[in-house]
């Protein structure tokens, strides 16, 4: 019962679809309405000064069928009945007055019904309504049947306007029960063929957020209308595509699973081998000491494997911590450290790092993670360059623009492979030097977009790989604290 009242009170609410649809239909038909009342309104006075007209014609008749004058008392009654002041005949191009009585005031108005065009009778009609007082006015009109030229008569306003607004209010009243009814037709019909519907997909779609594993709450499209058939097939493909992808979710999960029991188990039992690997270096055959290294090698990157694979997965990056900090000393912090790693050629650091950034420029973001990044872009481009063996440039700019802040890392190496390029923040697929797992690019990509920023490789070819990366300067808020500018 409760459910009811309820399922009633929402039909009635402005706020729902049925609602408004009501108040609008209802709207729109007394909006047709009103637009039809005061073209009926100027009919009706039309026809009450016509019917003056015919009833003012019919009282002369009796005085022109006798030859003699009528009583005082009788012209009277004749002119009261007819309700006019007095009448005038114009009969063979003679202008007579037929009856006559004392008229209370001038003559304010003169109508002329013979010829009077659509819009100035409207006009009329509702400056007669708007003038409250009683004025005398002068109608003129065709007699009945030809009984003449023309015919005159003098009356007042206060009958004929007070006429007018009781008929205005009858026509309101009924065009106010059309809009309801019509108004509660419409809605019944909205409910069963639109609302409906729409509810039912709605149910369907709760159905579906508490158990999207489930393909039984998946709807199947069976409206009649086009549009909602369209959209209930639309809503089964998508349902369809989610329940596909969570359920390839979970056994990916479960597979990263198994994959991290085994690289834990795999990294104890290359650990307890890379120790007897490291006492063969020391065995009296030259071939097994030779082989030694290779074998110590193999096995110390198949751990860094495995514990990459295990850091990855536990991985769960924070939200950002934004604060304000100079660009600048971050970049010199970032290739100092690195610069203390790079190699040597000819007694001669081989990687150069320069540094193209404002000295007083400020940024606002997570300052360690950003550390994290530019270590990451750095620290790629450095072995890059060790890798060929020649002398090579790091270039490292910042600025800012409009919209965004934006940093550059260059470098002079010898680019990245068509794989590496295709699948470059991709974990486990986008790494480009041997032995690595591409998982340094990935994490710094996530880190970056945390920011509601994006890091894209701007080129990569013989003459070096670039990177940019643009952090915008609109504050977004994000879940963690946030330190304000």
């Amino acid at each position: 019962m409760a459910c009811d009242d309820e399922r009633e009170d929402e039909k009635m609410s402005l706020n729902t679809l049925s609602g408004r649809f009501a108040l609008l239909t209802g709207i729109f038909v007394l909006l047709a309405e009103v637009l039809i009342v005061f073209p009926s309104i100027s009919n009706y006075r039309l026809n009450f000064l016509e019917s003056r007209l015919e009833r003012a014609q019919i009282a002369s008749l009796a005085l022109l069928a006798t030859d003699e004058a009528i009583a005082a008392d009788l012209e009277s009654e004749l002119l009261e009945n007819a309700g006019v002041f007095n009448v005038v005949l114009r009969r063979n191009d003679v202008r007579q007055l037929v009856l006559s009585s004392p008229i209370p005031g001038p003559i304010a108005e003169t109508y002329d019904l013979r010829d009077q065009p659509f819009w100035t009778a409207i006009r009329d009609a509702v400056v007669q309504i708007a003038t409250p007082e009683n004025r005398v006015i002068r109608i003129m009109g065709e007699p009945v049947k030809q009984a003449g030229q023309l015919i005159e008569i003098t009356t007042d306003t206060a009958t004929l306007r007070q006429e007018m607004i009781d008929f205005g209010l009858r026509m309101l009243l009924i065009s106010a029960a059309f809009a309801v009814i019509t108004a509660v037709l419409l809605n019944i019909v909205a409910q069963r063929m639109l609302l409906v519907p729409i509810r039912r997909v709605i149910s369907h779609m709760t159905a579906y957020a508490n158990a999207p594993e489930d393909a039984r709450a998946i709807i199947t499209p069976t409206a009649r209308l086009s549009e909602l058939n369209e959209a209930e097939t639309a809503m089964a493909a998508m349902q369809k595509t989610v329940t596909s992808a969570l359920k390839q979710q979970a056994r990916l999960a479960q597979l990263g699973q198994a994959v991290a029991r085994i690289s834990h188990d795999l990294r104890n039992i290359l650990t307890t081998a890379q120790l007897f690997a490291d006492r063969l270096e020391s065995s009296a055959d030259p071939a097994v000491r030779r082989a030694a290294p290779k074998l110590v090698n193999s096995i110390t990157r198949a751990i860094n494997l495995c514990e990459t694979t295990l850091a990855f997965g536990k991985t769960e990056e924070p939200a950002p911590i934004l604060s304000r900090f100079n660009l600048a000393t971050l970049v010199s912090e970032v290739t100092e450290a690195e610069s203390m790693n790079a190699a040597l050629c000819d007694g001669k650091p081989q990687v150069e790092f320069l540094a193209d950034v404002p000295q007083g420029l400020m940024i606002r973001a997570d300052r360690d993670q950003l550390y994290r990044v530019l270590t990451n872009l750095i620290r790629n481009a450095r072995q890059a360059i060790e890798g060929t063996g020649r002398p090579g440039t790091i270039e490292i700019g910042g600025g800012e623009d409009e919209s965004n802040w934006w940093i550059r890392v260059g470098d002079t190496g010898p680019g990245l492979p068509p794989r590496a390029r295709e699948f470059l923040f991709q974990p486990f697929s986008g790494g480009s030097r041997k032995g690595g797992t591409g998982l340094g690019l990935a994490i710094s990509a996530d880190l970056v977009r945390n920011h509601g920023g994006a890091l894209k490789l701007l080129r990569s070819d013989e003459d070096g790989t670039e990177f940019l990366m643009t952090l915008p300067r609109e504050l977004v808020v994000f879940p963690g604290p946030t330190v304000p500018a």
